[in-house]
């Protein structure tokens, strides 16, 4: 198949997006590191606490576009440091809800005053509109990977 003006573009955004990950991660990882976490289980936390009541661990990654098996490690090693809990799931017996604990909370506020600080010192260089446009173009791109999972077709 021949690759368009269109397709070359769409891989160069992809291209970079996965530089950025990159580049945000580090990032990520500097900023929380003094409260002792990481890119990896500040995005965890994240997910928890974003979540409208405990979850499980397989909802959480669907949340983050992360795998089970990887929220799984973060979510054990966070109960064992007390920073979560798990409690009974009363529709599946194995598959414990999780959600945080007050000190797993204050820690997610911590980390948030840091990144907000963080963002607005980035968004002082960025413009508005391109800011918009950008978020609704990864939004989409997002949505329509989402559906090809689940209709189990290739792009």
């Amino acid at each position: 198949m021949k690759r368009t003006p269109l397709s070359a573009l769409l891989t160069d955004l992809v291209l970079e997006v996965f530089r950025l990950n990159g580049r945000l991660i580090a990032a990520g990882d500097v900023l929380v590191a003094d409260i002792g976490l990481t890119s990896a289980r500040w995005q965890v936390l994240g997910a928890i606490a974003l979540q409208p009541r405990p979850a499980p661990v397989v909802r959480i990654a669907d949340t983050m576009g992360l795998t089970r098996q990887s929220v799984q490690r973060i979510v054990d090693a966070l109960e064992q440091e007390g920073i979560v809990a798990l409690q009974p799931n009363p529709h599946h017996k194995r598959a414990s809800l999780v959600t945080l604990t007050k000190s797993g909370s204050a820690l997610y506020r911590s980390a948030m005053r840091l990144q907000k600080q963080w963002a607005t010192a980035l968004a002082a260089n960025l413009d508005r509109s391109s800011l918009a446009t950008a978020l609704e173009v990864l939004k989409n791109l997002r949505m329509q990977l989402e559906g090809l999972e689940e209709t189990g077709e290739r792009p």
